[in-house]
Order: structure tokens, then sequence, then C-alpha cells
């Protein structure tokens, strides 16, 4: 068995499909894509296949992993490790079904039958929240997450620190404490403010914090760690195992967030999970992305044990032209029930894509790049 082509899709509404195709037919799917650099993302693959995939046997995935990763000398970072991301999953969705299990029959077996969802409510500047959350809760979600704040000054005023925990205490109000709220501030906040802004909300309880400062600052998200209750989560903008280590090690995270489509694929987050369990921190894979990386994300989160919540984009404010369901021939493979996602167990990353409507939709311009923000001076801020 031999990789023969491949195929690249840029779809809407920011999402970017592989298709590999071996000689004997079989097709695997993986979704190497970085939000907003798509095509810079789709020309890392180009030359990852051209130079390393084509032509050889896709079951040797841990060499040809290594050839990607190591082979190039300059290494890791979001846009190559994105591109080696999606063909890694694709790699295993094609072992996978040539070998009739699903991905994780092969890397170990699953610990568990199906893992709780969040749904996404407010949009980028929050607003309707606490109806959104009643509405998810009587969908029968058990968990929202909410983007904390829009922009947020380096030296916070007590209004804006108000203003969050008053936003997040009306939702706790209305949804009861049986129902988990998630923060994320995107890295809005800076290192000064945080703690107030964390003490502030520790009355209400929140799921978790997601980078409350950067990801890029271990020892600052270490020391609020130490200064809170509230469980700390980080890991959307880290990309290998070696990215996580220090955040590991210095004991900065409670929750740990990679993206099966930036960091590196199944092959290297099923690594960076195996790591977690060691410090006994949790897993809440990051995936505002499409069914490919969704189906690929559950296959990990089957066999590891720390695994806790899966996101999901369903419905999410970015996805404006296109949804999850939209690109899958059986959209019962991602039906949510009860708040919960079953574990796929057909063969290979456990989906079958529409290749129809992915055509289809191929043709479309996508050029999506989030907004650039400015605070009160001009100056460009966090997003």
């Amino acid at each position: 068995m031999r990789v023969t082509e491949y195929a690249t899709y840029m779809v809407p509404p920011r999402w970017l499909f592989l298709r590999i195709t071996t000689a004997d037919g079989t097709v695997g799917w993986g979704e190497p894509v970085i939000e907003g650099k798509a095509a810079t993302v789709q020309q890392a693959v180009d030359e990852l296949m051209s130079a390393v995939v084509l032509g050889a046997d896709p079951h040797t995935i841990g060499d040809l992993w290594q050839m990607m990763y190591r082979g190039g000398f300059y290494r890791g970072g979001p846009i190559l490790m994105s591109a080696i991301a999606g063909i890694d999953q694709a790699l295993w969705d094609i072992k996978g079904k040539s070998l009739g299990a699903p991905v994780h029959t092969l890397l170990g077996g699953a610990l568990r039958e199906r893992i709780p969802v969040y749904q996404w409510i407010g949009g980028d500047r929050p607003t309707e929240v606490v109806n959104a959350a009643i509405a998810r809760r009587d969908q029968g979600f058990t968990a929202v997450k909410m983007n904390a704040t829009a922009e947020f000054d380096r030296i916070a005023a007590p209004t804006a620190v108000d203003a969050v925990a008053t936003r997040l205490g009306a939702v706790r109000t209305a949804v009861g404490k049986d129902f988990n709220i998630a923060l994320d501030f995107h890295g809005r906040v800076s290192r000064s403010a945080a703690p107030r802004l964390l003490a502030a909300l520790e009355p209400h309880t929140p799921m978790f914090v997601e980078e409350p400062v950067l990801p890029t600052q271990p020892s600052e998200l270490a020391r609020l760690s130490a200064q809170t209750t509230i469980p700390i989560a980080t890991g959307e903008r880290l990309y290998s195992r070696w990215d996580f280590r220090p955040l590991l090690e210095s004991q900065a995270a409670d929750i740990i967030q990679p993206d099966i489509s930036h960091a590196g694929g199944i092959s290297e987050v099923a690594k960076i999970a195996a790591m977690a369990e060691t410090y006994d921190v949790a897993l809440a894979p990051h995936c505002p992305l499409g069914p490919i990386a969704l189906a690929a994300s559950l296959q990990v989160d089957a066999i590891a044990p720390t695994a806790s919540i899966q996101e999901q984009s369903a419905e999410i404010h970015y996805n404006d032209g296109g949804d999850v369901l939209d690109y899958v021939a059986d959209p019962s493979s991602l039906a949510i029930a009860d708040g919960h996602l079953a574990i796929p167990d057909a063969p290979g990353l456990g989906i079958t894509p529409d290749i129809e409507t992915i055509e289809e939709r191929a043709v479309e311009d996508i050029a999506w790049h989030n907004p650039i923000w400015r605070d009160a001076t001009g100056a460009v801020t966090e997003w």
C-alpha cells in the first residue's frame, strides 16, 4: 500500500480539509488548519506531501511524522505543526480503515463510551449570555463557555473587573450550581489585572478560566494558579509536547487544551495527553473547527484517562456560512445527546465526510481573518 494522491479543500466558514488516497483506493481525511492562515498551512501541506508522504507506506505513521518534523531542520510553530497534524489525522484514518478498526482501538482501546461537551455562547464581546446559557441547559448541555470580556485595559479599572464578575454571576444565578460555566480570556488580561479579576470571579465558581494571561508566560500562569481556587486552562496556542513540558513542570495549568489540528495531530496529542496524566492534569481538547478535527479529537479522548470535556463548534459565532454537520454524510455520527458526544466506533476516524458538499463548497472564497482590536488609545490589543 502506497500513498498515490492527495487533495486539499478550503471550505467555509474557515476550515481546510485534506484527503489522502492510497493505491488500493483507501481514503483518509485530515483537517490541517490555523484559523485565519488556512492558505499558509495549505502550502505547508503541499510541501510535506510532496517531499515525504507521496509514494510512502501510509501505515508507517511514526516514521513519516518524524521525517516531517525533524527532516526540515526548522521545526515547531503553528504552521508546520498544523500541516503535520492534518496529514497525521489522515494517515491514522487510512490505517484504521485498512485494518477495520477505529483509531482508538489501535491506540490501546477506549476507556469511555462518550464524553461531555460544552457549547459556546455570547460571541467575541459577550452579550445576552444569560438567555443563551438557559437555552443550552434546556437543550441538555451541562456546560457552556463564553468569552469573559472584550478589550481589557492593562491597568484595569474596578468597574471593568466588576463587569466581568457581574456577567458571570448573572449566568450562575440563572442556571444554578449543577451547571458548568467556563470563561475564555484569550490572553486579554495583563499580569497586574489578573489576580484581582480571578479573586472577583471565585464566588461564582467557574468550571475554568482559559488563557487569563498569554500561554507564553508559564511562570505567570503558575503564580495565578497558586493564588486562586479556580482551575486554569490553556494550551490552544502550544504546538508540541516540548511546548507543554514547561507548562506541566511549573504546575501552571490544571487543564490543558491541545488542538488536534494545531499540535501535531493524533500522534502528538496522544503523547501530550500521557504527559498530562503524569501530572494529574485534566485534558479538554481545543476544537472550534470542523468535523474531521472533532472526530480526531474524540479518538484521543477515548484513550486518555484524564480527558474531561471536549470543545466543539456547532453554532459557534465564527461559523458563518458553514457548520460542523454540513460536511458529514451521516450527521448522527457526531450528534450531541444529553450534552455528550459518543466516541465513534466505525473504522478510522469514525466519520464519513460528504465529498460532494465539500467539493461544491470548496470553490467559495473563505478568506477569514480574526478582527484587529484597538484600545482607547488606538494601540493594537489582544483579540
